[in-house]
């Protein structure tokens, strides 16, 4: 690894990927080898997860194309320098800032959506100018295992390449010093990476999780509300860092709310049969999420098993805060139900807990939607819809606090692996005398009027 480390370092330091044309061949050779790769990789995840292809199109290559066709376009534009103003102590001259790649950059991809959450990330580093490590999850070892070859094949590997294995391999490759370093994971292994990092002052992105709410007002629209949880909760069978990780509903409306979205669930029928779900990633993701229904809360669902990794989707009701299913992420097809009086209880709920990746909020009203906004923090989220906001390029993914820190997509993920340089040029046919010595009584009082004090 540290030869592996060494020999990008080299290519970095010869200035081969500083320009744009460089940066735009590897894009197109990217996007050209995962349309190659498309089936292959279809297939794996479908061998990882059961997932068949309509969903792995929708949630994986459509996100990756949609980045790397975005970075094209644009990554001129963003590596530009670009002109400031420049105040009047510093007249005559010009201000700029100057995006410059970072170097050798590690990326350590999740599992949950091993192609998505492995490529965009390297698509915003290539991007930038830098090289890349790229480190895949050990749990989706068949998408982990095309993604390998794939690179290995059509990558030089000083500009990118894959590195795979468990933690063993992670742990040694955190022990080398990167100038940026990418996890997508759980908050417990983003500590560990922070903290490895840390040795080295090395800046890290860390897109974690946590406890995301959905709050439901008593004037949402129920219908189109539960369709559009119902997506965004079961779809690869919860398993997704954004997905609605409990409900928070009026008590005006809880039944009605609960009959809809059984009702919801029905119509949808998930099974793996017909492709519009997906496995429990592993036996022991399966046995934890299993432990965290409780048969007497079970509104709907509650069914498994484990010799196919499949839980049903479930919904819980009557659920307190002091219940299993309220203490970590879920990360899976349970979905607790709780209910509130009061919006200000629900606000209150919220913002007793970690700061989450995101929160979703169904009201028809102007008020509660800015109330909601403007006092709970989270990463990012929708008002009147689940999970859609990752879609839109122009708005920066991350988290805050304890579900994250950095961001990227699109203009944000150029940012995240640049450095923003700031250079001043100055002509040297004038010079003023009010800084050099002798300090006089009439320079201070030039000065003071300089700098409006």
């Amino acid at each position: 690894m540290k030869e592996l480390i060494s020999e990008q370092r080299q290519f970095f330091n010869s200035n081969a990927t500083k320009p744009v044309d460089f940066r735009i061949q590897q894009l197109i050779k990217l996007k050209s080898v995962v349309r190659q790769y498309e089936p292959k990789l279809t297939e794996a995840v479908f061998k990882d997860f059961q997932k068949g292809s309509f969903n792995t199109l929708v949630t994986e290559f459509s996100t990756v194309y949609d980045e790397v066709d975005h970075a094209i376009s644009k990554v001129r534009k963003w590596s530009r320098n670009k002109r400031v103003s420049t105040n009047l102590a510093n007249l005559p001259g010009a201000s700029y800032v100057i995006p410059e790649p970072l170097g050798v950059c590690l990326i350590i991809g999740a599992w949950n959506y091993p192609i998505n959450l492995n490529l965009a990330p390297t698509i915003a580093a290539i991007a930038a100018g830098n090289t890349v490590v790229l480190k895949p999850s050990e749990l989706a070892a068949h998408t982990s295992s095309v993604l390998k070859e794939m690179i290995a094949r059509n990558f030089d590997p000083r500009v990118l390449t894959v590195v795979e294995g468990s933690v063993e391999e992670t742990t040694e490759l955190l022990a080398q010093s990167f100038d940026k370093i990418f996890f997508t994971g759980s908050v417990s292994v983003g500590k560990i990476v922070y903290q490895a990092a840390a040795k080295n002052l090395t800046p890290v992105t860390l897109e974690l999780g946590g406890k995301s709410p959905l709050i439901v007002a008593a004037d949402a629209n129920l219908k189109i509300c539960v369709k559009r949880l119902v997506w965004g909760k079961y779809v690869n069978a919860g398993q997704t860092c954004v997905a609605p990780d409990y409900v928070l509903v009026d008590k005006s409306i809880e039944e009605t709310f609960l009959a809809e979205l059984k009702k919801e669930i029905e119509l949808s029928q998930f099974s793996l049969e017909k492709q519009n779900y997906a496995q429990i990633i592993n036996e022991r993701h399966f046995d934890r999420l299993i432990r965290l229904i409780d048969p007497k809360k079970v509104y709907t669902g509650g069914g498994f098993d484990r010799s196919k990794r499949w839980i049903a989707p479930t919904v819980l009701a009557n659920v307190s805060a002091s219940d299993a299913c309220m203490e970590d992420e879920i990360f899976g097809p349970i979905l607790p139900v709780l209910n509130y009086e009061k919006l200000d209880d629900a606000i209150s709920f919220v913002k007793s807990r970690p700061k989450p990746l995101a929160l979703y909020l169904f009201s028809e009203s102007n008020n509660i939607q800015r109330k909601v906004l403007e006092e709970i923090s989270f990463g990012g989220g929708a008002v009147n819809d689940v999970v859609v906001h990752l879609g839109n390029k122009s708005l920066p993914f991350g988290g805050v606090g304890n579900s994250g820190t950095g961001s990227y997509h699109g203009e944000a993920g150029f940012l995240a692996f640049s450095h923003q340089k700031s250079v001043i040029r100055r002509p040297t046919w004038f010079e003023p005398s009010l800084k050099y010595y002798p300090y006089t009584s009439w320079k201070l009082s030039m000065i003071k009027k300089v700098l409006g004090i």
